[in-house]
């Protein structure tokens, strides 16, 4: 039986913060100053505050500088939304990332719409969001470009190539639809109302799981040959042992026997979004500075 290769994201995000680290170089000294990212998070939650803690070390590691806001999580909404006006007017910083999720009584919608496009490197504006549908420069949401590079990189040349997309989120779903068609692929997506789903699946060259239920896309789902890509991260506790663990959208291990190769879960799609946001960083640098796009980004 042939096993399926597994797509190593750990590597490739690695050479991507390098390339971004070079490229930070020479912004530097084009434009007498080094990129800023701005990280604001509200409140305590653990995995918000680790993934905060690694963005903050791998801006500095980029040669960035990094500016980080943690405030607490009975902060009015006026007071975030004031400091977001703040930042967008601070010349220093080229991006603004407000880690979700917020505080229930917080609109989340109203301080995403605060930040500038310009300087949103989440790519999460209503702005970036239509640039990106009607085929224009935008920011791209980190992990479904994160994905995209995957995919280029094991596949080369994507068009005419059959994908689907399950889930239809706004942080993942609907950017990756966007993303694949724009590489002239024929994109479907579904969802939870999806009539048999697994035929759905079946058809697919490419299939992008994020849709946040473990283990949810059957091996048996998957044409042979196809290339997948697993977004979802899910613990789940072991029956038998009462061990919890890390999973996917995607049940791997049965996955394995089809595929032409997968990303694992975790070490493949989660990498890639810290070094995407750092790549965004930087593009967004160079546009606020009147410079090209870096080239290779």
């Amino acid at each position: 039986m042939t096993i399926g290769k597994i797509i190593d994201g750990k590597a490739f995000a690695a050479t991507l913060r390098a390339q971004v680290a070079d490229g930070v170089a020479a912004f530097a000294e084009q434009a007498g100053r080094k990129p800023g990212l701005a990280v604001v998070l509200v409140g305590e939650d653990p995995a918000s505050s680790v993934y905060v803690r690694n963005k903050g070390k791998m801006t500095v590691a980029a040669g960035m500088e990094s500016f980080e806001f943690k405030l607490p999580a009975t902060i009015g909404e006026e007071e975030l939304l004031d400091l977001i006006e703040e930042l967008n007017a601070d010349e220093r910083v080229d991006g603004i990332l407000c880690q979700l999720p917020l505080p229930k009584h917080i609109d989340e919608a109203a301080v995403i719409a605060a930040i500038s496009p310009d300087k949103d490197v989440d790519g999460f504006h209503v702005v970036n969001a239509g640039r990106l549908a009607t085929g224009q420069e935008a920011l791209v949401p980190c992990t479904p470009l994160g994905c995209i590079m995957l995919l280029k990189d094991e596949l080369g040349d994507l068009g005419g190539l059959e994908a689907v997309v399950v889930g239809r989120s706004n942080i993942v779903g609907k950017p990756m639809a966007q993303l694949l068609l724009a590489e002239n692929c024929t994109v479907t997506v579904a969802h939870s109302r999806t009539r048999d789903i697994a035929s759905v699946v079946h058809r697919a060259d490419i299939v992008v799981a994020a849709v946040g239920r473990a283990e949810m896309v059957k091996g048996e789902w998957i044409k042979p040959g196809a290339t997948v890509i697993d977004v979802g991260i899910n613990r789940i506790v072991d029956t038998e042992d009462g061990k919890s663990r890390i999973v996917g959208d995607v049940a791997t291990a049965e996955a394995l026997a089809h595929v032409r190769a997968i990303t694992p879960v975790p070490g493949g799609v989660g990498p890639m979004t810290i070094a995407v946001l750092l790549r965004n960083t930087l593009v967004a640098a160079h546009a606020r500075a009147g410079l090209p796009k870096p080239e290779g980004l």
